[in-house]
């Protein structure tokens, strides 16, 4: 390197007189995804959908991305494009309920027990996430598309209006919807009429003599919740019978609990009350045993589940029947399916059977 000379041919000095050191060659710092999805303004799984050409981006995200990587001249590391579109054999479930509530819902144990048994023996293994509310739910989903570790996820609980089936196309992640299917979104879904298991607990209690036939919702939001709550309004009107104010809950047993007290707070109490589910209904037994009544010859009950304690609880509780696990199965393979590109096909699932025991009885005269 040739060192740096003053007017009169001799080395430069700085101040005190001695020749300052060579200048040191410059670096630039490599630009990375971060960068550009910066520059860009979007995440870095998004800058990842533009690298390997995956839909589900704007055409003008995709071009800010490009546009960041020109600017940066950013080009995408080989290796990582390549583990980019590894396949992990891996499924995800988030599920965003209140802890106390998933800690009584029997509903969840078998369904995860049921997607178990169907990714087993095709190698796969589930990613399981509790979160409690909407934001961390999401930020899960995104954590999950920008890791790039599952091949794709169960959604379950649909709501009203859920934003879940477009953060999906969004994030270009492989979905299978457990639930009623949401036109619109092009995501496969399996699903019963569980809306059948409450309108055959009406017609139930509708031949046994009963006329005011009161109902416990679950919780408010939810697509199930509502589709129950319309069964039981629709089969009331079918049997020609009034439609009483529903009483809302959480799927709690307390919420359970306090919605049967105010049922039965009425000037005119029902004779029979549909629950929303199995634990509702056996706080509303002790509910209703704890005002000095009897079930089924002052007030009868009827659940839906069909949870293990249904049949041993006094009196054995009448209920509707989903086979859970059966759920579970189906949706494993139905999503590793998708996620291996084969074509989607309906899913025959077992219809929810009315089962009929000691917690119903006619009205009393």
């Amino acid at each position: 390197m040739t060192q740096q000379k003053g007017p009169s041919g001799e080395p430069a000095t700085d101040s005190t007189g001695e020749a300052p050191p060579p200048p040191r060659p410059t670096r630039t710092r490599r630009p990375t995804i971060g960068d550009v999805a910066a520059l860009a303004q979007v995440s870095k799984a998004t800058v990842s959908f533009v690298v390997n050409d995956r839909p589900g981006v704007s055409p003008q995200a995709r071009r800010r991305v490009r546009a960041a990587m020109d600017d940066l001249g950013w080009q995408p590391n080989a290796g990582a494009r390549a583990l980019s579109t590894r396949r992990w054999q891996t499924l995800g479930l988030v599920i965003r309920r209140p802890p106390e509530l998933l800690s009584t819902d029997p509903f969840f144990p078998q369904f995860v027990a049921g997607i178990e048994t169907g990714l087993a023996p095709l190698g796969y293994a589930l990613v399981l996430q509790v979160v409690p509310d909407a934001e961390s739910e999401r930020r899960a989903y995104e954590r999950l598309a920008g890791d790039g570790r599952v091949d794709g996820v169960f959604l379950t609980d649909l709501r009203v209006d859920d934003p879940r089936p477009a953060l999906m196309t969004e994030l270009d992640i492989p979905a299978l919807i457990v639930g009623q299917p949401q036109e619109g979104t092009g995501i496969p879904s399996i699903s019963v009429d569980d809306g059948s298991g409450i309108r055959q607990a009406v017609r139930h209690l509708r031949s046994l003599g009963h006329r005011r036939i009161g109902h416990v919702c679950g919780a408010e939001g939810y697509v199930h919740t509502e589709s129950r709550r319309i069964a039981w309004s629709e089969a009331l009107a079918e049997a020609g019978l009034p439609e009483l104010p529903p009483a809302k809950a959480d799927f709690t047993g307390a919420s359970g609990a306090q919605a049967t007290h105010r049922l039965l707070d009425q000037d005119e109490p029902p004779t029979a009350i549909v629950y929303a589910n199995d634990l509702m209904a056996i706080a509303g037994i002790t509910a209703a045993t704890s005002r000095g009544l009897r079930v089924p010859k002052d007030l009868s009950i009827v659940g839906f589940d069909d949870i293990p304690l249904a049949d041993c609880i006094s009196p054995p509780l009448t209920t509707a029947r989903q086979d859970v696990l059966a759920w579970g199965h189906a949706a494993a393979q139905t999503l590793v399916a998708l996620t291996e590109g084969k074509n989607f096909r309906p899913v025959q699932l077992p219809s929810v059977q009315f089962i009929v025991r000691a917690s119903t009885a006619p009205p009393p005269a």
